[in-house]
């Protein structure tokens, strides 16, 4: 699933689009608010970090509750978030695992108004191959209107 040319690791495109298919289907799961079928793109163990919290949401349970609480407050709010991922980088790992580092944007289209940039982040994972397809096994989101030390290190 890899070449290697000159030192670098170069990805080959079956497997780009796979883990461009990935993050389609995550994110239409996240913005519909499918929020266990979404933990369940997470492996058991898994976690997300938004860095502006003190340590990660660790397993499917806090992970499905978490985007239960916020998709009813952004129904309470007449809001729909929608995810957008760009500049997709995948490097495999030499354990199989693949290193995905990409720009988030995060859109709020509050109910009979113009859609706005809500936020606008970089997004770090790490993705591990399960039951025939791709998990998140670590993700880490760090907002690009906050300073790097007003955020926690990674764990």
């Amino acid at each position: 699933r890899r070449r290697v040319r000159g030192g670098h690791v170069h990805t080959t495109t079956d497997l780009y689009t796979e883990v461009q298919q990935f993050y389609a289907r995550h994110f239409h799961l996240l913005d519909a608010g499918r929020a266990a079928e979404w933990a369940e793109t997470f492996t058991v163990d898994g976690w997300f970090w938004p860095r502006t919290l003190p340590e990660p949401v660790r397993g499917r349970a806090a992970l499905t509750a978490g985007v239960r609480r916020t998709h009813e407050r952004l129904a309470e709010a007449g809001e729909q978030h929608r995810h957008w991922h760009g500049m997709v980088d995948v490097r495999p790992r030499d354990d199989g695992d693949l290193d995905v580092r990409c720009y988030a944007l995060i859109y709020v289209i509050p109910r009979g108004e113009a859609p706005r940039l809500h936020l606008s982040c970089v997004c770090t994972d790490r993705l591990t191959r399960e039951d025939g397809g791709w998990k998140v096994a670590e993700r880490c989101v760090t907002r690009d209107d906050l300073h790097p030390e007003t955020v926690g290190a990674p764990r």
